[in-house]
């Protein structure tokens, strides 16, 4: 039977049994989709390629250190892997923060509120440094889901697709993001109203 026409398991199975031949099907199977997605996310050509690499090489250690996970699907396993690679790259270079900006790079700086008055100017930053704090005090699932909304601009459906979870979870994480955000506010009594 040709490598081809096995599945994904199979191809992992003996790729650990020493089959080289096994693996670069398993790259051909997924280049393309990996690509894509890290791509998406970096939308640089020559850091792509790089993610692209590392995901691969990382796959190759998991397989040979025996860490793969039989539950899950190879192709599912593979995304996590590459979009865990470019949360890193994000993370290195404080491009795009999870949790709060840095003197180079706050993603609230570039939310356009037209021209206002150095008073309204003033409440807008309150209310922006606010909400980046509060943001610390959200669940890992559901601050993720708002990061990649509001900071990498993803539609739900990407969002869904790189998390490998349904949209409606990912529209149920993001709901229940903001019912914590709202709770957050009330009890801190804060007033998040931008002019």
């Amino acid at each position: 039977m040709r490598l081809s026409e096995i599945t994904d398991r199979q191809l992992v199975d003996a790729y650990m049994k020493g089959n080289e031949d096994a693996f670069h099907e398993l790259l051909v199977r997924y280049k393309s989709r990996v690509y894509s997605k890290i791509m998406m996310y970096v939308k640089n050509r020559a850091v792509a390629e790089d993610i692209f690499q590392d995901t691969f090489v990382r796959a190759i250690q998991a397989l040979k250190e025996g860490n793969y996970n039989e539950e899950g699907k190879f192709s599912a396993w593979i995304m996590r892997i590459a979009h865990n690679l470019c949360i890193d790259y994000f993370r290195g270079k404080k491009r795009m923060p999870m949790s709060r900006g840095t003197e180079e790079y706050d993603p609230f700086d570039f939310i356009v509120n037209g021209e206002k008055t150095s008073e309204e100017a003033a409440v807008n930053n309150q209310v922006l440094n606010d909400t980046k704090r509060l943001l610390d005090f959200l669940p890992q699932e559901q601050k993720e889901i708002v990061m990649m909304r509001l900071y990498y601009d993803m539609s739900f459906k990407e969002i869904s697709e790189s998390l490998n979870i349904s949209i409606n979870t990912a529209l149920g994480r993001m709901r229940y993001a903001l019912i914590n955000l709202r709770k957050l506010i009330e009890k801190h009594k804060m007033e998040m109203i931008l002019s």
